[in-house]
């Protein structure tokens, strides 16, 4: 089971997330938990993400959407997935989408 949650900042998503993740055994993908966690590791997009957030700026769509590529191709946490406030825009919904179609995967 894959699922996504939607909601304006402050709704209530992460909250919901940690709840249901625990009661279904699923993996929490937050764009700023990948981002943060992301941000601790040795590599040049990690050293962009800490560029970035140091400056208050925004990461892009791209950065974002490759680490959420990383976990849709780790086969352990397939069809296990819930994702809390990601995707945020249309562009995003559609790269997830082409992620789950090319993973043979289904919301």
């Amino acid at each position: 089971m894959n699922i996504i949650l939607f909601g304006p900042p402050g709704a209530g998503k992460g909250t919901q997330a940690d709840i249901i993740a625990n009661e279904f055994n699923l993996y929490k993908v937050s764009s700023g938990d990948l981002l943060r966690k992301e941000s601790h590791n040795n590599s040049p997009i990690s050293q962009k993400i800490r560029t970035l957030l140091d400056k208050g700026m925004f990461v892009s769509d791209e950065i974002i959407d490759a680490l959420v590529e990383k976990i849709l191709l780790d086969k352990k946490i397939n069809n296990k997935l819930l994702f809390d406030g990601y995707p945020r825009n249309i562009t995003q919904a559609k790269k997830l989408n082409f992620l789950f179609e090319k993973s043979s995967l289904h919301i």
